[in-house]
Parts: C-alpha cells; sequence; structure tokens
C-alpha cells in the first residue's frame, strides 16, 4: 500500500509521539527507526539508500501506511514524489532544545558504535550514521553545523513541499492542528508523549547505554 503521510523531520522531533499518535489515529503501521532496529530484514533497504543504490520504495514499505523519524525522513523528497497522494508532516521543535536532545542521544550514539559488540546493531549504527552524520550534517558535528543543517532542513521542506499539503508540526500543539490536516476526528485522551532520553536508550536493541 502506498504511504499516506511521510515525516520530513529530523529524529528527536517527536518522532515517536507522532508513530503512535498515527497509529492511534488508524493510519498504521507507521515506519520509524525502531523498525529497522527490531526487523533485520529492513536493513539491506537502507544499507542500498545510503550507498545511494536505486531502492523499490513500494518494497521497503511493504506493510506500512506512513513513515516519520530517520532512516526513511531521510528520503523526504524522493519519498513525496514517489508518493504523490501523500502528506507531508515536518515535526519541529526549539533548535536549542532539539540540540539538548540530539546531542545526548543520537549523536552520543553514533559516536559509540564501533563499541558495540553486537554485529546487528552495529551494522544498523554504521548505516544511520552515513545518513545522518555524513550525508545530513557533512561530516561536521559541533553544534553550530548540525543546527545549520537543522534549519535548512525545515526552509527546504517549507520551499518544495506546497502548503496544501504540508503540515509543520510541534507535538506540544497536540491532536488538533494533526488531525485537521489529516481529516480525521480527534479522539479521546492525551497526545503521545513518549521516547525521552531514558526510553531512547532503552529502545536501541533493547538497552544499549549510553
Amino acid at each position: 500500500m502506498p504511504l499516506s503521510v511521510i515525516g520530513a523531520g529530523f529524529g528527536r522531533t517527536g518522532t515517536m509521539s507522532i508513530k503512535k499518535a498515527l497509529e492511534q489515529l488508524g493510519l498504521g503501521p507507521c515506519h520509524h527507526m525502531e523498525e529497522v532496529i527490531k526487523n533485520p530484514q529492513q536493513l539491506p533497504f537502507w544499507q542500498n539508500a545510503a550507498a545511494g543504490e536505486p531502492v523499490n520504495w513500494d518494497e521497503v514499505f511493504k506493510g506500512y501506511n506512513c513513515s516519520v523519524d530517520w532512516p526513511s525522513g531521510h528520503y523526504w523528497k524522493e519519498l513525496a514524489a514517489f508518493y504523490p497522494a501523500a502528506k507531508i508532516v515536518l515535526s519541529v521543535r526549539s533548535p536549542e532544545r532539539w540540540w539538548d536532545s540530539y546531542s545526548g542521544t543520537i549523536q552520543k550514539l553514533l559516536e559509540m558504535k564501533d563499541e558495540i559488540p553486537e554485529e546487528y546493531p552495529r551494522a544498523v549504527l554504521t548505516m544511520a550514521d552515513e545518513l545522518i552524520t555524513q550525508q545530513t550534517f557533512g561530516g561536521c558535528v559541533d553544534r553550530e553545523s548540525v543546527l545549520a543543517a537543522f534549519q535548512n532542513r525545515i526552509d527546504e521542506v517549507k520551499r518544495v513541499i506546497p502548503e496544501s499539503r504540508l503540515l509543520v508540526f510541534e507535538v506540544t500543539q497536540g491532536w488538533a492542528p494533526l488531525c485537521d490536516f489529516l481529516g480525521v476526528p480527534v479522539p479521546e485522551g492525551d497526545f503521545p508523549r513518549c521516547n525521552g532520553k531514558v526510553e531512547f536508550w532503552d529502545v536501541f536493541s533493547g538497552g544499549a547505554k549510553a
């Protein structure tokens, strides 16, 4: 089935909460880096994509209805073109708060990838490092360079995607803007809030720790 929603934001912008929200709205399953961590059959797709090889996106997302987070978010432009009916959600966050979260989780994990003894988690991190550290940040991981790339992504998505197809969304806004954008009723209960720093370390391979 084609993707109906494509996330264009960086990891640590509430992507796990958005994944849970989309699934609660009946739009799942939703692809997220967690899916690559849990499903070894996913990794070759993303290794090939990272190497610049042709990818069959329908095969990659077989069984999924939407996507958020890295690695899929790295290919937001390609996916938006491949699935022209999909709506694009650009998850955003205060740059300072995002940097504090990113540098204390994903960046730290990527920096320690070679120390992880298990082959599969290490392979996932090697793929992620290529997409994030190298291709997104150009190998520059200092605060200024990373925050510049963060803002550049936001600016580019806004420039490329028509307003009618795009929602710029902060999870602190809750259900209303997301549901209005997707044309679905607002559910009962609070918007999902998950994957804080402690949860992040528990998710990766069942407990790789800082």
